[in-house]
């Protein structure tokens, strides 16, 4: 069953940056024009994380840096009004990522993260309501930022507080190195590990990250069931929800962690979270693919 925590932030830790969305009409057509729609909007997995907790029903506090310029300002500005409590350090350069989604809705990301990875000199006050603490990988690896989350962990573990880890990207993952990553989460011994299907097969497949986290990993599969792997060894297939034509999943999985990790705060079982999750993904989706 789930822990029943009535009340309690939903703290995250990472990045909040510009996304500068590109949808292609085509193929590109290299050295000359391609025809695109461009938005601009807040982005960042871990403040997209506390918005989608919020859409769900639980308060969320957004730990990260941003830089001391008038993207940073807009983007706290805007962040405060999707009702997200910002504790935010100021300084260098905003980061900005630019987001490819292909006729099909599949996504390429170019990141240049600038301030987000320069988050120093934690401070346990950062985790004071907290009720689970949710650190997405790229939060872990360069600079900074990473031996900041890192501490946060270790002192929501010192709490009694969860922590949740999102595994974030396959790419990174390998950047860092496959042992390496096995190594640093095993050391921060999450309470939940999410991941998706190429994430989890990049670390050696669901049965080498059922035992990185202490209570559960889920393995989501896009339109396949998601994997429910519990610390007992019993697996559960939980399935996924049916979208109809081509969708931008950009930020689908930081709201299907917002909604499962909600539910299960607010006693549901496991498998009824990973459902939940569900819900919230495809709802993101949804907003995603209205604007």
């Amino acid at each position: 069953m789930g822990v029943s925590v009535t009340s309690g932030i939903i703290g995250t830790i990472g990045d909040l940056v510009e996304d500068i969305a590109v949808r292609l009409a085509g193929p590109v057509n290299i050295a000359s024009d391609t025809e695109a729609r461009i938005d601009r909007r807040r982005g960042g997995s871990a403040a997209n994380m506390a918005v989608a907790v919020v859409r769900a029903g639980r308060p969320a506090r957004f730990i990260g840096q941003v830089g001391d310029d008038a993207i940073g300002d807009a983007l706290v500005r805007i962040l405060e009004a999707d009702g997200v409590e910002a504790t935010v350090h100021r300084s260098g350069r905003t980061g900005t990522i630019v987001v490819l989604v292909d006729a099909a809705g599949e996504r390429t990301m170019l990141t240049d993260r600038a301030a987000c990875a320069d988050l120093a000199d934690p401070d346990p006050a950062w985790l004071d309501g907290v009720a689970l603490l949710h650190v997405p990988f790229y939060s872990l690896v360069g600079g900074a930022l990473a031996g900041t989350a890192a501490t946060l962990i270790g002192w929501a573990h010192d709490r009694g507080t969860p922590v949740s880890i999102d595994a974030s990207s396959a790419a990174v993952i390998e950047h860092h190195g496959v042992a390496a990553t096995r190594r640093l989460l095993a050391d921060l011994r999450p309470t939940v590990l999410l991941c998706n299907e190429l994430e989890a097969a990049t670390l050696g497949g669901a049965e080498a990250v059922r035992p990185l986290a202490t209570a559960a990993t889920v393995v989501k599969q896009g339109p396949d069931p998601a994997l429910l792997l519990l610390a007992d060894g019993s697996t559960i297939t939980v399935p996924a929800l049916a979208l109809e034509g081509l969708r931008d999943t950009t930020g689908a999985g930081d709201a299907f962690a917002a909604g499962l990790l909600v539910a299960h705060l607010d006693g549901a079982s496991w498998p009824d979270a990973v459902m939940a999750g569900h819900r919230s993904a495809r709802a993101a989706i949804g907003r995603v693919s209205a604007r």
